[in-house]
């Protein structure tokens, strides 16, 4: 049975342009590239080549790149560092929005605990939050904005051009989750007026436990990780000199390719979602033109979302029902109910997340697994048997 892989919003296979990358610093050019002897130095050349590439990208100064283990590493060190140098000027408040990724989510919670003051914008039912309402949130002591560039579960994309003109004129820092959007969205993080930017390899068929964080010259960065003086004295620890050459290169794949690939992709999520919504009481989730190429998240009432999966599984199609990091929870997605939804349709959905190595092959058995897989569910639902009965309202 063919396997398809429909959670590229989880991670991504490695390109062989990343693979063959990667492939010399794990044998041959190994040495540590805070060495001065030759083999260091040859270590360290791939290194900065690779921030160059990584700056030249996002449109960024190779001084403005740091390495790091990933993304949520990325979104701590940037929202501590804000928050630590808005502190040292009596600014304690952050604006985010109640969607983000729990790598951040989780920093501010903690933040809350050491006596900042946290607001989360709505992003009402399409997911996409509004700039002028950032412009009123920001208060004389708001040291920063942290809005996601691109939603992970949902797929929207966010206005961020916008927020960050209103961050810049108001001078509050301004942090973007990148995660989602780098490599599939275009990013000019001058023209888009960010402060900081987060990335993570193996979102774009680079490898895990690598990543990436932008921060502008004069934007405060304070070590995260002490130790060494890598980094700059930013972020202590050997480089994964691998890892980061393999991220360069398959960045540089990923957005040489981008306008192909983005066209492949949303042709094929269209085709996703127009079979999906003919099955009774579907939705889809988030907003349907501000979505990124690949993703689709639906809901489907009266199931849940867990045994959508498993089944989904044994027909041999990998897909989730919300963020890889949380999809060991029974609890419905924080994303899905900060849309506006209820519990009970929350419960009930899917995430399909399409790359440009997806099929219209791979569509066509989704879209024949999929209303299979749901009928089978409500036909042993007695929350579904109440639904069709009129014992208790549809909500979709």
């Amino acid at each position: 049975m063919k396997t398809i892989y429909a959670d590229n919003a989880a991670t991504t296979a490695m390109s062989k342009t990343a693979i063959d990358a990667m492939t010399p610093y794990l044998a041959g050019i190994y040495g540590n590239p805070s060495s001065l002897h030759s083999a260091g130095q040859a270590a360290k050349e791939a290194l900065e080549a690779a921030r160059g590439k990584i700056a030249a990208l996002l449109n960024a100064d190779p001084q403005e790149i740091y390495f790091t283990s990933g993304g949520s590493e990325s979104d701590n060190q940037c929202i501590r560092s804000a928050a630590t140098a808005g502190a040292a000027k009596g600014k304690k408040h952050i604006i985010s929005t109640a969607f983000e990724h729990h790598a951040v989510l989780h920093t501010l919670k903690q933040l809350e605990k050491e006596g900042f003051e946290v607001t989360l914008l709505d992003v009402h039912q399409n997911g996409v939050v509004k700039a002028e309402e950032v412009k009123a949130a920001i208060r004389p002591d708001t040291a920063l904005v942290t809005v996601m560039f691109a939603n992970n579960e949902v797929g929207t994309v966010q206005p961020v051009a916008e927020i960050g003109k209103v961050c810049r004129e108001a001078g509050v820092v301004f942090h973007t989750d990148a995660v989602q959007a780098a490599g599939h969205l275009k990013i000019d993080v001058k023209a888009q007026n960010i402060d900081m930017l987060s990335v993570s390899a193996h979102k774009f068929h680079g490898p895990k436990g690598v990543g990436a964080l932008y921060c502008r010259k004069g934007a405060p960065l304070m070590p995260h990780i002490r130790g060494g003086a890598q980094e700059r004295n930013k972020r202590a620890g050997t480089e994964n000199v691998a890892g980061i050459v393999a991220m360069a290169a398959a960045l540089a794949e990923a957005c040489a390719s981008m306008d192909e690939n983005a066209k492949k992709v949303s042709a094929l999520r269209d085709e996703l979602i127009k079979g999906l919504l003919k099955i009774p009481h579907s939705k889809l989730n988030g907003d349907v033109s501000l979505r990124l190429p690949g993703n689709v998240n639906m809901c489907f009432e009266g199931i849940e979302g867990e045994s959508l999966l498993l089944l989904l599984d044994a027909r041999g199609i990998c897909a989730s029902s919300g963020s890889a990091c949380t999809s060991g929870s029974l609890e419905p997605s924080h994303v899905l109910l900060a849309l506006g939804l209820p519990h009970e349709v929350a419960h009930g959905s899917l995430r399909l997340s399409l790359s440009e190595y997806n099929t219209e092959d791979d569509v066509k058995a989704i879209l024949k697994a999929v209303p299979e897989v749901v009928a089978y569910l409500r036909s042993m639902s007695p929350v579904w048997e109440d639904l069709e009965k009129g014992k208790i309202p549809h909500l979709i």
